[in-house]
C-alpha cells in the first residue's frame, strides 16, 4: 500500500493490528465479518467466549467489589454512618470525573434518608485534591466522615490535617500513587502500589461507584432494607458512571465497557432532571453516543470548574427543580461558549511562542508558559498542542506572585508523570498519570524544569515516537461500506480509549461533487472504478491541506475514515466520515 507516503494532513498509515490466522478463525466461529478479524486481534480476544463478553457486555460479569484494597474498611465505616446517622461530607475534584462521583454519591446517600455535604474546591484558588484549611472546615461544621472521589491519593498533607482534626477519610481515587499511603480510614484506588485488583484503569466515578455496590450488599445482608426504606438501584445512576468515565478518557475496555455500555442505555431517558436539560441544551437526542458525551456535555460540565464555579455540575446532577436546572444549564452554556474563546486565544498565543523559539526544531519535549493564562483552560490547550504538534506538552499560567501552575498531555509512546517526576526536585506539586498530569512551581525554577524536562522526555525517545500516525482497521472495496457494515460496527461500541473507532481504507478512488458547509466541512461523494459510489463528509478540515485537497477533487487518492448512517430529515445514508486522504 506504500504505506511509508505522507497523507495530506502529513502522517503515515500504519495497520492497526495484523490479523492472525487464529483470529481469522475466531471471527468466522463468532458469526463476524472477516473485516473484523484484525480488530478482535486488537482487543486481544482470544476465544468465542471472550468475543461474545465483548460484543454484550454484561454487568454480571463485573468483579466483585471487595477485591480492592480497603473496600471491606470503608464499607465498615460507612454501615456507621447510616445506621447511627453519623453527618457526612464528599470532597470531589471539579472536572467531569469528580463531578460525577459527586453527584453519584449524593444521590445514593440521599436514597437512604441522609443529607450529604459536598465540597468542590476552587480550581483557581485552592488548586487540585483535598487541602488542609478545607478538612479542617470541614471538621469545623461537624462533618464525622469524608468522602474523597478522583481525588485524595496523594493528599499528605491534608489527610494528616483531617485525622488530627477528627474526621475519618475514605480516599477513592484511581490515580497514580507513591509507595508512600497517605494517612486514611480506608484508601481505595486500583493503582496502589500494593494493589492486586487486576483492572488498574477505572476513572474516579468507577471507583465510587465499586464502593456503592459494596456499601449496597452488606446493607442488605443486615437486613437494613427490610423495613420501609426501599433498596437503592444503582443500575438508575449508571449514567453518570459513564459519563465520568469517557469524559475522563478512561480505557473503555474490561470493567469500564461494562459499566458505559450500560450507563449510555441509562443516558438515553436518565432519571436526571439536570441531564436531560442538559442534553436539550447541547441540542443531543435520546440516544446518547461515547463521542457525544466526550465532546458536547463533558465540557459543558467542565466549564463551570474551569471558570470559578466548581459546583455548578453538581448542583446540576442532583437538583429536583425543573427551573434550577434549566438556569444552571444555559449558565453552563454560557461558561462553555467563553472557555471556548479563551482556549482558542491561548492556543494562538502559545503556538506563536512556541514559532517565536524556533518551532518545534530538535525539541523533544514542549514547555509554555505566560503570565494572563487561565490556569482553568491549560489542561486543554495542552491537548490541543500535543494533537498538533505530536510532542508532549506543559503549559503553565504564571501568576504576579511568582508562582506557576501547568497543566500537560502526552503522546502514545512517551510516560508523562515519570517524565515530570525526573524533575520533581524542581516542583512545588505536581501528580498525574502516564498520558495527563498536572504540577505547580515558582517562576524562578522554570528554566531548570524545561531543561530537566526536555532530558527526562529524551530518555524516552526511540526512533518514529514523534512521526504522526494514523492506525487503519482494514482495506475494504467500496461497495463493502453499506449498511449491513454499519449495523456490524454497532455491536462495538461504545467506542474511545481503548476500544477505537474502526479506521477503514478506500483505495483509488475518485472525489465528486465536493462543496465547503459552514466554510470548515468539506462534502463530497467517493467513486471507485466500478462506478460504486459512497456519500463522504470530512469535518473541520478547510482551511488546510486535506480540505484543499478533498476539494481538488479529479485525481484518484486513496481514503480513510469511519463508517456511520447519517440521518438527516427522517433520512438514512450510510456515510463515510474521512479522517485523511492520500494522492495516488
Amino acid at each position: 500500500m506504500g504505506q511509508e507516503r505522507l497523507s495530506l494532513s502529513g502522517k503515515l498509515w500504519r495497520l492497526r493490528r495484523e490479523a492472525s490466522e487464529h483470529h481469522r478463525r475466531l471471527t468466522a466461529e463468532s458469526g463476524l465479518h472477516p473485516c473484523f478479524a484484525g480488530i478482535i486481534a486488537d482487543r486481544g480476544l482470544q476465544d468465542v467466549q471472550a468475543v461474545q463478553s465483548f460484543l454484550q457486555p454484561r454487568l454480571n460479569h463485573l468483579p466483585d467489589p471487595s477485591l480492592l484494597l480497603d473496600m471491606d474498611k470503608a464499607v465498615a465505616r460507612l454501615l456507621r454512618v447510616v445506621q447511627q446517622g453519623e453527618s457526612l461530607a464528599v470532597f470531589g475534584d471539579y472536572d467531569v470525573d469528580g463531578v460525577t462521583s459527586s453527584a453519584l454519591l449524593v444521590r445514593y446517600f440521599r436514597a437512604l434518608g441522609l443529607w450529604v455535604r459536598v465540597y468542590i474546591p476552587d480550581r483557581l484558588r485552592e488548586g487540585y485534591g483535598p487541602n488542609p484549611e478545607a478538612m479542617r472546615q470541614l471538621a469545623a461544621e461537624g462533618i464525622q466522615v469524608v468522602i474523597t472521589v478522583d481525588c485524595g491519593a496523594t493528599a499528605y498533607e491534608a489527610l494528616a490535617a483531617a485525622r488530627q482534626a477528627g474526621l475519618d477519610v475514605i480516599v477513592t481515587d484511581h490515580h497514580q500513587m507513591r509507595q508512600e499511603l497517605p494517612e486514611a480510614c480506608a484508601l481505595i484506588n486500583p493503582n496502589r502500589p500494593d494493589e492486586r485488583f487486576p483492572y488498574k484503569n477505572l476513572a474516579g466515578v468507577g471507583v465510587a461507584f465499586y464502593l456503592l455496590m459494596a456499601l449496597n450488599r452488606a446493607l442488605r445482608r443486615s437486613g437494613w432494607f427490610q423495613g420501609a426504606l426501599c433498596e437503592p438501584d444503582l443500575k438508575q445512576w449508571m449514567d453518570l458512571v459513564a459519563i465520568g468515565t469517557i469524559a475522563d478518557v478512561a480505557g473503555l475496555t474490561g470493567i469500564n465497557r461494562i459499566l458505559v455500555a450500560h450507563g449510555l442505555r441509562v443516558a438515553a431517558e436518565p432519571v436526571h432532571l439536570g441531564l436531560r436539560v442538559l442534553k436539550q441544551v447541547a441540542h443531543l437526542g435520546n440516544s446518547l453516543r461515547a463521542g457525544q458525551v466526550a465532546f458536547q456535555l463533558g465540557p459543558r460540565l467542565n466549564a463551570g470548574g474551569r471558570l470559578h464555579r466548581g459546583m455548578m455540575g453538581v448542583e446540576l446532577l442532583v437538583t429536583e427543580d425543573e427551573e434550577q436546572a434549566k438556569q444552571l444549564a444555559e449558565e453552563l452554556e454560557g461558561y462553555n461558549r467563553e472557555r471556548q474563546e479563551i482556549e482558542n486565544r491561548m492556543l494562538r498565543q502559545a503556538l506563536a511562542l512556541i514559532e517565536a523559539e524556533g518551532g518545534v526544531g530538535d525539541r523533544h519535549g514542549l514547555v509554555v508558559a505566560e503570565k494572563g493564562w487561565h490556569p482553568g483552560v491549560i489542561g486543554i490547550v495542552a491537548s490541543r498542542l500535543a494533537e498538533r504538534l505530536y510532542r508532549p506538552v506543559i503549559v503553565i499560567a504564571l501568576d504576579e506572585e511568582g508562582k506557576g501552575k501547568g497543566s500537560g498531555r502526552s503522546i502514545p509512546g512517551i510516560d508523562l508523570l515519570a517524565a515530570i517526576e525526573a524533575a520533581s526536585s524542581l516542583l512545588v506539586t505536581y501528580g498525574g498519570h502516564r498520558a495527563a498530569a498536572g504540577l505547580s512551581l515558582q517562576v524562578a525554577q522554570l528554566a531548570s524544569f524545561v531543561q530537566q524536562f526536555e532530558m527526562a522526555v529524551r530518555a524516552q525517545y526511540r526512533p518514529g515516537i514523534f512521526d504522526p500516525v494514523l492506525h487503519y482497521d482494514e482495506v475494504l472495496p467500496v461497495a463493502e461500506v453499506d449498511r449491513m457494515l454499519a449495523q456490524r460496527l454497532e455491536r462495538l461500541q461504545p467506542f474511545g480509549q481503548g476500544n477505537p473507532e474502526p479506521v477503514w481504507v478506500l483505495q483509488n478512488v475518485r472525489v465528486l461533487e465536493a462543496r465547503l458547509l459552514k466554510e470548515r466541512h468539506v462534502k463530497c461523494l467517493l467513486a471507485d472504478q466500478q462506478g460504486h459510489l459512497l456519500d463522504a463528509i470530512a469535518f473541520s478540515v478547510w482551511p488546510g491541506a486535506l480540505g484543499e485537497g478533498l476539494l481538488a477533487g479529479a485525481s484518484r487518492m486513496d481514503v480513510a475514515g469511519t463508517c456511520t448512517i447519517n440521518t438527516f430529515r427522517d433520512q438514512e445514508k450510510v456515510q463515510m466520515v474521512l479522517k485523511d486522504a492520500r494522492p495516488v
